[in-house]
């Protein structure tokens, strides 16, 4: 499961990108989110032969357009083979290819490379360097004390300067590797799974989905967040909650109301309350 290709199909100003984001240019504001997810998107890199159409429009030099006649290539001719078949896509030209292919993986090619971030122009100064070596390419990728053989200053050109060499030989030591933190379950409390099932009092599991300058929101795994006042924070005064919590951070929360009628909860992350009831943790699904 990868949050990152569901997040793109959504407007990113959608998701609740901070307090005032209603009262900046709109267009501004769209085109640098885009710029955001972009940056994102290439950082990770994309399946081709998985990714939705979404996920592929944001795949640097590709766009909606290509996008779509990938996916309609995939659809028609079945997974693709290898990067260079990429060219056979209608309107997905050289400059494209080009722009796109280091961004774009294909995990059971039948060239190793294609699985890497390696671009396929570099293809050639890889396999020179494994000849070099004497092995190769898929020696040189599994085997490090072969890597340690490589003096990449040998290698710099006009074409290829010195932090290109540095960031191939980095991917061939990882190819493929996804550059994001480990995804941590979170665990929410057994039987807490509606808004319903909170009773004022009970101290709960949670994680913190959004930090403004009134409180924090806090995600209990009952489909509606909590908020804890910045005058509940903590025992002393708070005069900014960043100071106090950061998010993705996982908290334990005391439950002081629960507003049915307004579907809110009222939360606090003072020590000097007392719960009436403590739940244990669930697994999340």
């Amino acid at each position: 499961m990868d949050p990152l290709a569901e997040l793109v199909k959504l407007d990113a100003k959608s998701i609740g990108v901070g307090q005032y984001q209603h009262d900046v240019d709109q267009i501004a504001l769209k085109n640098r989110l885009d710029d955001v997810v972009m940056s994102c998107v290439n950082s990770v890199g994309v399946e081709v032969n998985t990714a939705s159409e979404q996920l592929l429009t944001y795949a640097s030099g590709l766009g909606p357009q290509l996008a779509h006649n990938i996916v309609a290539y995939r659809n028609a001719h079945g997974p693709f083979q290898s990067r260079a078949e990429l060219l056979n896509v209608q309107r997905l030209g050289p400059k494209a290819f080009e722009q796109s292919a280091g961004f774009l993986r294909l995990r059971h090619s039948k060239y190793v490379l294609d699985s890497s971030a390696v671009h396929p122009e570099r293809y050639t100064l890889v396999e020179t360097i494994a000849h070099d070596v004497g092995c190769a390419v898929t020696d040189l990728m599994r085997d490090e004390k072969l890597r340690k053989k490589i003096n990449p200053a040998k290698y710099v050109s006009d074409q290829v300067g010195l932090p290109t060499l540095n960031d191939i030989l980095a991917e061939l030591a990882k190819p493929g590797r996804d550059p994001r933190e480990q995804f941590e379950v979170v665990g929410f409390a057994e039987g807490i799974e509606k808004i319903e099932d909170v009773k004022p009092g009970m101290k709960l599991p949670g994680i913190v989905t959004n930090i403004t300058a009134f409180g924090v929101f806090v995600d209990l795994g009952v489909h509606q967040d909590g908020l804890v006042h910045i005058s509940q924070l903590a025992d002393r005064f708070v005069q900014n909650p960043h100071e106090v919590v950061k998010v993705q951070q996982k908290v334990t929360v005391t439950v002081l109301d629960v507003d049915l009628a307004r579907r809110r909860i009222a939360l606090s992350l003072r020590s000097n309350l007392t719960p009436a009831t403590s739940q244990q943790p669930r697994p999340t699904k």
